[in-house]
C-alpha cells in the first residue's frame, strides 16, 4: 500500500524514532502522537490508514483509545496493532477485545513490525478493492486482478492484458511458488490441442514481463526457473 499514512502513539521517544525510521525506509507516512488523547485528536485530522498505538501511555491509556476508535463508525476500519511492554496475557486478550487488529509485545525487531505493518494494511488493500468493485480480488503486492471481470491493475493503472495474457497472469498467480513447464502452461491456457510449439509461452511471458513491470518497486513478478520453465514470485 504505497504511501499509506500510519499514526505511531507512544510516549518512550526512542521507541517513537524506531518505529518512525523503520517506516519511512519502507515509503510510509508516519505521523506520530505522545499521549492518548492528542492520539485521538490526530486520527480526526489526519485519518491514517493504520496506527500502531502502546498501551501505557499517559492522558488516556492505549485501550480505551482503541475502544473508542472501533466505536465510532469513521474510523473502526482503520486497523490498531497495539503495543505492549509487559507482555501479559491479560494485556492481549482485553486489547484484543476492544477492538484491536493485532498486537506486537515489546522489545520487537523492526523486521517483526514491518511484517505485522505490511500485513495488515495488504487486508485492508484487499477489503477496500473489494469494496469498490463489488467482487472477489487477488492482490499481490502493487498486483490487483479481478478474474470475473478480466481485469488487473498495478497500483492505479489498468492494465490492457490479451486472454491469453491473462490466463497465464490468474493460473500462476492462484499458485506462487508453483514452476510450470513450458508444456504445461501450453496444455492449461492453450489446450493440448494446440499445434503451435513452446517458444509461443515465451513470447507472451515477455510480454505479459512488460507491462507488469512499469516503474514499480516489485517488477519481477514472474520469475524463470532456468531449464524448467516458469513461476509467479512468492510473497
Amino acid at each position: 500500500m504505497p504511501n499509506a499514512k500510519i499514526l505511531v502513539v507512544d510516549d518512550e521517544a526512542y521507541i517513537v524514532e524506531l518505529v518512525k525510521f523503520n517506516l519511512e525506509k519502507e515509503g510510509y507516512e508516519v505521523v506520530v502522537a505522545h499521549d492518548g488523547l492528542k492520539a485521538l485528536d490526530m486520527v480526526r485530522e489526519e485519518l491514517p490508514d493504520l496506527i500502531i498505538l502502546d498501551i501505557m501511555i499517559p492522558r488516556m491509556d492505549g485501550l480505551e483509545v482503541c475502544r473508542l476508535l472501533k466505536q465510532d463508525q469513521a474510523y473502526k476500519a482503520i486497523p490498531i496493532i497495539m503495543l505492549t511492554a509487559k507482555g501479559e496475557e491479560f494485556d492481549t486478550i482485553l486489547g484484543l477485545e476492544m477492538g484491536a487488529d493485532d498486537y506486537i509485545k515489546k522489545p520487537f525487531s523492526p523486521r517483526e513490525m514491518l511484517a505485522r505493518v505490511n500485513a495488515r494494511l495488504r487486508a485492508l488493500r484487499i477489503l477496500r478493492a473489494e469494496k469498490a468493485v463489488g467482487q472477489k480480488i487477488c492482490v499481490f503486492k502493487e498486483l490487483i486482478v479481478v478474474p470475473e471481470k478480466y481485469e488487473v491493475f498495478l497500483g492505479e493503472k489498468k492494465l490492457e492484458l490479451t486472454p491469453k495474457e491473462f490466463e497465464l497472469l490468474t493460473l500462476m498467480l492462484s499458485n506462487p511458488g508453483k514452476v510450470y513447464t513450458r508444456e504445461a502452461l501450453l496444455a492449461k491456457v492453450w489446450g493440448y490441442e494446440f499445434s503451435g510449439d513452446t517458444r509461443t509461452v515465451d513470447v507472451h511471458i515477455r510480454h505479459l514481463r512488460q507491462k507488469l513491470s512499469d516503474d514499480f518497486s516489485y517488477p519481477d513478478y514472474i520469475e524463470t526457473v532456468r531449464g524448467v520453465g516458469y513461476r509467479f514470485a512468492e510473497e
